[in-house]
């Protein structure tokens, strides 16, 4: 990757200048991501330590939480200095590693993502072939697939970007390096990068989207056909999280990256990107926890052995 820029550093504007909505948004970025890390850590911590959730379902779902760690912790701390000490200067390292490890993970989460709906389709639709159809290796080899689809794709993008030039332009219309921004702040011809920016995120979308859609059409039909209604009850509870976490991802990620250039506003962008980047990886836990009794029942049973542990009665 050659540089061609003369810039060193990087400015973000960040959400807002006004100063007296700097604090209430740090408070509130402040807890947001306090609550991302608390869920997403003790969902890992649960699902590790309670055997009765090793299974592949919550194999996937432990990685996503590591991934939405992650690409969260990539955005939200730089984002929090800016509103409280108001340091939006990022130097040129950093804003290639954010850079990096948002798309990589974000990636990732996406692909994450459609392997789960696989995942339900095979629980729903093959029970009798589910233990023997996603054994704990081909578990691990689509993770491991992801990761490094993920990583190859964030090294394309941030080369490509990186590769520019910037000229004397160092203010970044944004709260963080993401892709669009930083190719609107670029003086070199950007051609290339929006179409190697639209292939990937279409390729992205639509191929995890045809993946999810498919799994679904199947997994209702296969609901539509139970004949108990306890049955069609339980598959539907363990469909309802997932897809909800679904239209909630796909849904501002196609606002963001496959809306023509000339529709981008940056206002919008800014306020779907605080929904993508820091708000997101905070539902996920919630959505799979609130209505998904294996997660409750062994929560209460880490509460119980936490209590017998330390001795506390209430």
């Amino acid at each position: 990757m050659e540089n061609t820029s003369m810039v060193n550093e990087f400015v973000l504007l960040g959400l807002t200048d006004n100063p007296e909505l700097q604090v209430p948004l740090f408070l509130t970025f402040t807890l947001i991501y306090v609550i991302t890390l608390t869920g997403n850590l003790g969902m890992i911590m649960l699902i590790w330590l309670d055997s009765s959730l090793h299974t592949p379902m919550y194999f996937f779902l432990s990685n996503l939480s590591v991934v939405d760690c992650v690409y969260s912790s990539a955005v939200t701390p730089k984002v929090m200095a800016g509103l409280l000490a108001g340091d939006k200067v990022i130097s040129y390292g950093g804003c290639v590693a954010q850079m990096f490890f948002f798309v990589a993970f974000a990636v990732v989460d996406c692909y994450l993502l459609a392997i789960m709906a696989l995942d339900r389709y095979a629980a729903v639709c093959k029970p009798l072939h589910y233990t023997t159809t996603m054994t704990p290796s081909v578990c691990a080899h689509m993770v491991i697939c992801c990761y490094v689809w993920g990583l190859i794709e964030s090294a394309i993008h941030t080369g490509f970007t990186f590769s520019l030039s910037f000229c004397d332009l160092n203010v970044v219309h944004h709260f963080f390096c993401d892709l669009l921004p930083m190719l609107a702040l670029s003086c070199s011809d950007i051609y290339v990068n929006e179409i190697v920016l639209f292939i990937f995120a279409s390729f992205n979308v639509f191929f995890a989207l045809i993946i999810i859609m498919t799994s679904y059409l199947f997994i209702c039909i296969a609901i539509m056909n139970m004949c108990s209604a306890e049955g069609r009850r339980k598959a539907f509870s363990t469909c309802v999280s997932h897809f909800t976490a679904l239209t909630i991802f796909y849904g501002t990620g196609i606002f963001m990256y496959l809306q023509p250039s000339s529709s981008h506003s940056m206002d919008k962008d800014q306020m779907a990107s605080v929904f993508y980047t820091i708000v997101i990886p905070m539902l996920n836990p919630i959505v799979y926890s609130l209505r998904n009794k294996e997660v409750n029942n062994a929560f209460q049973k880490a509460i119980e052995k936490m209590k017998t542990l330390f001795g506390i009665n209430f």
